[in-house]
């Protein structure tokens, strides 16, 4: 799409397993007491904080073996503590306090993590914890044995190992595991697969402490996509640029320093001129060929923890069709395994990635690839896959506002397709881009926030149950990569215990109150996702069941007396944020907002812009109808009167104005088209635009 501390605990661990192998050779190794092995690494992230208050998250690595029953320790200074807990139980003695495991969390298995959250205050100060304890072991960030051998081995190695990065000896890879250890994985995307260069669509060069950031986020692994065409030489060598190689060799090195499992790949080079194939066979395998034998050498004795994917989304032109389509990815596929595997070296047995056409989910081409792969008789292969949501919701058009049945028939559907047709068969599956299409940043707006947020659960939890390992499409939209922060923590948050547990979501994180009517109880339907309800919190204060607020089954109801206290000065936009708490996961926040109805007033433009003057009141639009006087849809898209957020039109809540651009007119004919704005509060704006040549003039209906 276009869009240190640890490395000396590996070169020891490297040289002790080196040693083992060496004298097991030799057959001159002495029995040995087995050894249990404890280590931890522990992330202590500080969400938010405000005068005397702060919501913290703690993720627990287990390094060492797999763990069943944990507690953490830490000492906070005093005037610190914790309020609210969840994932955990959480007691303190003075400013010892010990973390416990819930009953459904209790085991770790070894590199796998668990998270937990509290609310907590302070006074003074708020410092992050000096260190940590999981199960009385230091959380050093390395791996140390709790027994020691009662004898050692007669010889030592008379070598040592290999660097972290290499491996001098092809190892047998087991797929299935090498795919379930990559999960949860993240795309270091529109970086090196950027054009013409790294920073070329906005993001800063990467660091190796960038990367140690997502590893301390929860990742497992890294997809770097690489677009190579602009940085080799001519026919016939294809020469890669030597500095563009040691590049991408540097950011490899300094992932898998980081414990990072990486998937490599050719990019956008799919679209730029692997599409020709069809047409120019001879050009493009020679070009394909030369790049893949070059990066096959280059890699050819690193760490199994590298993969390799052969082509991003692979797409042809010039072709009858679809079947013919299958069969020119199946040359260039089987080239890559045949380049690959006769490289030699980690490359005899390394782990290979094969995309279906377009990396899409469609039965047939599941079935495509399938037939490559049984062609192939390779058991050391991975299908890949993508996952952009259903396309009305993923982009905000035809009405595609919410995460409902429809989005959810689409996710399951999609994800039981490619359980049944790789997973099923042995097969594991990636899938390597994840997102919706139109999350961004520096859009907000298009997709609503808490409906993105059940997307994101949803996604977490049927990928999981279906042993599909998940990497997040990420261009920028999610980590800011200048500050090493989130650009949005709750998502984040979401993202996370999705990869472990479910969350309690609800038919909508608002509610709007009218500023200047009457208050009245509201109710909202809670999702519970098999957990149970634990209560509504505002900030650390629990909110009185049955004066506040009453369930009953998965209806919450806030009482008016709530509401109105809630409101306070009921000032436009969000009077308070509230918490529905589950037995698990993230809790769910519910803003409480006053608005009015918003109110629009005549404009005049051009095809090239109109600018319709929108009072928002505290409202947020949602979504914009199209049709002529005759109820016919107008504009592009005419398969729906919905038209599509953002690129056909956009709000401006702090210039106070809604835009109508040229992607929209460009299909609009000459006459009235009437407009309907529809806001999230529930209500409607009817506007009439009159279009006549170039000239436009709007009015309210």
């Amino acid at each position: 799409m276009i869009r240190q501390g640890l490395r000396k605990t590996r070169s020891r661990i490297g040289l002790v397993a080196g040693a083992v192998a060496a004298l097991l050779a030799g057959g001159t190794m002495v029995a040995a007491n087995a050894q249990a092995a404890a280590g931890c690494r522990v992330t202590y992230a500080v969400g938010a904080q405000w005068p005397g208050g702060f919501t913290a998250n703690v993720q627990v690595t287990n390094l060492g073996d797999a763990i069943d029953g944990w507690r953490l320790g830490w000492t906070f200074v005093p005037g610190q503590q914790v309020t609210q807990a969840w994932n955990a139980s959480v007691t303190a003695s003075g400013t010892a306090v010990t973390a416990t495991n819930a009953s459904w969390n209790a085991r770790i298995a070894t590199g796998a993590s668990v998270s937990f959250g509290f609310n907590g205050s302070w006074s003074g100060n708020n410092p992050e914890p000096a260190s940590f304890t999981l199960n009385g072991t230091v959380c050093t960030g390395s791996v140390d044995p709790t027994t020691q051998p009662t004898s050692q081995p007669t010889t030592q190695p008379t070598t040592a190992s290999p660097s972290p990065s290499t491996s001098s000896t092809p190892r047998p890879v087991d797929a299935a595991a090498t795919v379930a250890a990559m999960q949860p994985g993240w795309n270091l995307g529109n970086t090196l697969d950027a054009i013409p260069d790294e920073t070329a669509w906005g993001n800063p060069m990467t660091t190796q402490a960038m990367l140690r950031h997502v590893r301390s986020m929860g990742y497992k692994s890294i997809r770097i996509p690489v677009t190579w065409s602009n940085h080799h030489g001519a026919a016939p060598d294809y020469a890669i640029d030597a500095a563009w190689m040691a590049r991408v060799k540097q950011i490899v090195d300094w992932s898998l320093a980081e414990d990072l499992y990486v998937l490599l790949n050719l990019h956008h080079d799919s679209w730029q001129w692997i599409n020709t194939y069809p047409t120019d066979r001879t050009t493009v395998m020679a070009r394909y060929t030369k790049l893949w034998t070059q990066i096959a050498t280059t890699f050819r004795d690193y760490s199994p923890r590298l993969t390799l994917e052969s082509i991003n989304e692979p797409q042809f032109s010039g072709t009858s069709g679809d079947e013919q389509n299958y069969q020119v990815l199946a040359e260039l596929n089987a080239e890559f395994h045949r380049i690959v595997r006769g490289s030699g070296g980690g490359n005899a047995t390394r782990l290979l990635v094969l995309p279906t056409l377009y990396t899409n989910a469609e039965q047939g081409r599941l079935d495509a690839l399938n037939a490559e792969l049984t062609q192939l008789g390779d058991r050391n292969i991975a299908a890949t896959v993508h996952f952009y949501g259903y396309w009305p919701f993923s982009v905000n058009i035809a009405g595609g506002l919410r995460y409902d049945a429809t989005v959810e028939a689409d996710l399951v559907g999609t994800f039981d397709r490619v359980k049944a047709s790789f997973v099923d068969r042995g097969i594991p599956v990636i899938v390597g881009e994840w997102a919706l299409l139109d999350w961004d940043h520096n859009r907000l707006g298009i997709i609503e926030r808490g409906e993105f947020l059940k997307f994101i659960e949803a996604v977490g939890y049927h990928a999981r149950i279906r042993n599909l390992t998940t990497m997040l499409w990420d261009a920028g939209q999610f980590l800011n990569r200048n500050t090493l922060q989130q650009r949005d923590q709750g998502v984040h948050d979401m993202m996370a215990a999705s990869w472990t547990t479910r969350s309690g979501t609800a038919s909508s994180d608002q509610v709007y109150l009218s500023k200047s009517g009457s208050i009245t109880a509201k109710t909202l339907t809670l999702n519970l996702n098999g957990l149970s309800f634990q209560g509504l919190y505002q900030g650390n204060t629990a909110l009185a069941n049955g004066a506040d607020y009453t369930v009953s089954g998965t209806t919450l109801t806030l009482t008016a007396a709530a509401l109105t206290r809630l409101a306070g000065n009921r000032a436009y936009g969000v009077n308070a944020t509230l918490q529905a708490r589950f037995s698990a996961g993230v809790p769910w926040q519910i803003q409480v907002i006053s608005s009015d109805p918003p109110t629009q007033s005549a404009a005049s433009g051009s095809t090239t812009l109109l600018t319709i003057p929108t009072q928002f009141k505290g409202d947020q639009l949602a979504t914009m109808e199209s049709k002529y006087a005759d109820g016919t849809n107008a504009g592009p898209a005419n398969w729906t009167s919905y038209k599509h957020f953002w690129e056909h039109f956009r709000p401006d809540y702090a210039a106070n104005t809604i835009t109508l651009h040229p992607e929209f007119f460009a299909e609009v004919n000459d006459g009235v088209v009437n407009l309907t704005f529809h806001f999230w509060s529930g209500a409607q704006l009817t506007y009439r635009i009159t279009k006549s040549g170039t000239t436009v003039t709007g009015t309210t209906a």
